[in-house]
């Protein structure tokens, strides 16, 4: 026979240290492998947060943008701020009253949705409560004119602030306009 025509085969040595090799290979890989998924499901966290954050922030700005200007804005630590008819509804309610406050307990931010109800609540009122944020630093509502300028800052993280304009408060009803009105009914049911 000739040697081109043989078909050469692995020796016992060659097929040993291939084994060692892959042995010395692999557990780095698998190391590598395990910390890129533990780094994915960091980044998937993370992007998730950011989608909550920017949908409250979102939510906030879209409530105070569909109000009819009609809004009350307290000032202790923390801002609150009360809408008393936003078209910007999360639960299908018609002409909803939107209140932004922020809560004792752990500083968490909660928008409440509802009809018409008074801060505190009672018991018989029926209202929607979302906790949008925990940990908050500040949460601070300014107006001037048109222009609403609102700041949230959660622990240990950047400030987010936007600005809302043409925010118009709503037109006040002189004593003369509520007069021809309620003069117009009395004459409508005579």
């Amino acid at each position: 026979m000739d040697n081109s025509s043989k078909k050469r085969a692995f020796t016992l040595i060659e097929v040993l240290i291939s084994i060692v090799l892959v042995g010395i290979i692999l557990p780095p890989l698998y190391k590598l492998i395990t910390l890129m998924q533990d780094s994915n499901k960091q980044i998937f966290s993370y992007v998730e947060k950011q989608k909550q954050e920017s949908k409250a922030i979102q939510t906030l700005y879209l409530d105070i943008l569909s109000s009819d200007g009609n809004l009350t804005i307290q000032k202790n630590e923390f801002s609150r701020i009360c809408i008393e008819n936003s078209q910007n509804t999360l639960y299908g309610i018609n002409q909803a009253k939107i209140c932004w406050v922020v809560l004792k307990e752990n500083n968490t931010l909660v928008r409440v949705e509802g009809n018409s109800y008074h801060l505190p609540l009672d018991l018989e009122e029926k209202v929607e409560v979302d906790t949008i944020a925990t940990n908050l630093e500040i949460f601070d509502i300014y107006r001037y004119k048109d222009e609403l300028l609102t700041i949230i800052k959660e622990q240990n993280k950047d400030p987010i602030s936007f600005m809302v304009y043409g925010v118009n408060k709503p037109i006040k009803k002189s004593k003369k306009d509520k007069k021809k009105k309620t003069n117009k009914k009395k004459k409508t049911k005579q």
